[in-house]
């Protein structure tokens, strides 16, 4: 028994045939993108409590944590792709039974995840800790802290989940709304666990971790109760919480979607390791400039990972909707929305880069050397993201592994090789053309993968439909 996978009958996602398709998924990437830079500035903002309220300490001992932490958010990302495109796929089939099988699977493993996760911070966080070469001075705050982040793992984990599979089926809103509560919750419940308003205990540097516990179990309670009230079709209701187990071919094919895309998000970063190691070499304001670079580049980059998810999910609907024929307008919609939206951006970045830079650095030397960087990177997000939006439409077929060595060759052997020896030619500029030059390679190769190979082929779902639990 298959049901319309939609609360009152209404479709989203590629099925909104009320608009063209460009502005279906422009009015997605909108509130997805906000989402994103919401994100990034509440980490901003919450590093700023802890380097004001307590001091450059306490922001060293959460700074200490942050390689693990990323790299458990990096694999975060990877599932939580995974899951979408399952979760696409199963609503662009109308199967209602495959999207709770989906759905009560991606978050039943989470919430173990993040169970096994807490048990390992419990047992094993000192001794990480001390192997990562923590100083001494911080080595106790940084320890709490970490034990307090494994200890809010398992609702966080479960509710960033909940959120991403409730875009799978086009709901880029209700996860913004929901983002925007977990900020708010998060901004006021740290400073409040520092200073200890309303007679809260003094909690220190894991003031922050505290918050992050408040957020994820405000926030995810809410979600329920909301999802519930509107008979959202991911809402917890009695079919959905008797899927709420491990059904081990859906997870399967979330860890083999999730684990690669995780793999690029972690190489991206160590590539990030080399090139900061070849500025160095150039004195403390290339470093500073090289700061200031990336904190703008950061929210360059938005706008290209936001199209790129969303041309990833509404691919998935179009494959489980037996429609191929959507495929290519999915591609065509999602690579001029980035051209658009990036062309807007980066056009407004160089017109206004020196005041941008400004806000970060006050010295006119430094404030010209990120001034030059950005002349010669920035043009090249245009086609960072046109990639990626071809990378996140063959992911939506569970097309991962060939876009992702394709991906961290263009990294390891471009981007990183000419970095470095353009450097001894052309000084730091010729580091920040190995980003451009990495970019053009990656675009050649996913190019030539989908139109030689991927576009030539049959994509069906990955998960059969589901046979119905109720008659």
């Amino acid at each position: 028994m298959q049901r319309n996978a939609g609360p009152a009958g209404a479709r989203r996602g590629i099925f909104d045939e009320s608009r063209p398709l460009w502005r279906v998924m422009l009015i997605f990437v909108l509130p997805f993108m906000l989402g994103n830079l919401l994100q990034s500035a509440s980490g901003t903002l919450t590093s700023i409590f802890i380097g004001r309220l307590i001091g450059v300490n306490g922001l060293a001992a959460i700074s200490a944590f942050f390689p693990i932490f990323f790299f458990l958010i990096s694999f975060l990302i990877g599932l939580s792709s995974g899951a979408s495109v399952l979760i696409g796929q199963a609503y662009g089939a109308r199967d209602e039974h495959r999207l709770k099988q989906v759905s009560g699977t991606t978050i039943s493993f989470m919430l173990l995840l993040g169970i096994a996760l807490a048990i390992f911070g419990a047992l094993f966080t000192d001794r990480t800790l001390v192997a990562l070469g923590t100083p001494a001075n911080i080595l106790p705050d940084s320890i709490a802290y970490a034990r307090f982040v494994f200890f809010s793992l398992p609702v966080a984990f479960v509710f960033l989940m909940y959120t991403s599979i409730l875009r799978g089926i086009g709901d880029a809103a209700t996860p913004f709304w929901f983002l925007v509560l977990f900020t708010v919750v998060g901004l006021i419940t740290t400073p409040a666990f520092i200073l200890g308003w309303l007679g809260l205990p003094h909690l220190g540097v894991s003031s922050a971790a505290a918050g992050l516990l408040c957020s994820s179990v405000v926030s995810l309670v809410v979600l329920i109760i909301y999802l519930r009230a509107v008979k959202h079709p991911l809402a917890l209701d009695a079919e959905t919480l008797h899927n709420f187990r491990i059904r081990w071919p859906v997870l399967s094919a979330v860890v083999r979607i999730g684990v690669p895309t995780g793999l690029q998000v972690v190489m991206v970063s160590l590539a990030e390791i080399a090139v900061i190691s070849f500025v160095n070499h150039f004195g403390s304001k290339a470093t500073a400039a090289y700061g200031a670079v990336n904190q703008i580049v950061s929210y360059v980059q938005f706008p290209a990972v936001s199209v790129s998810i969303t041309a990833s999910i509404f691919g998935a609907q179009a494959i489980g909707a037996g429609r191929p024929d959507l495929l290519s307008r999915v591609i065509h919609a999602g690579i001029g929305l980035n051209y658009a939206i990036g062309a807007v951006l980066i056009s407004l970045c160089y017109l206004f880069s020196r005041e941008l830079v400004s806000l970060f650095i006050t010295d006119p030397s430094t404030i010209d050397i990120a001034h030059s960087l950005l002349m010669i990177t920035l043009w090249s997000y245009l086609i960072f993201g046109n990639s990626a939006v071809l990378s996140g439409i063959m992911r939506a077929s569970g097309t991962v592994i060939v876009p992702t060595i394709n991906g961290i060759l263009a990294i390891w052997a471009v981007e990183v090789p000419v970095a470095y020896v353009l450097m001894q030619h052309l000084g730091l500029n010729g580091i920040w053309i190995g980003y451009p030059a990495g970019f053009i390679v990656a675009l050649s190769l996913q190019s030539a993968y989908y139109f030689l190979v991927w576009k030539r082929r049959e994509h069906k779902p990955l998960i059969p439909q589901a046979a119905p639990l109720v008659e």
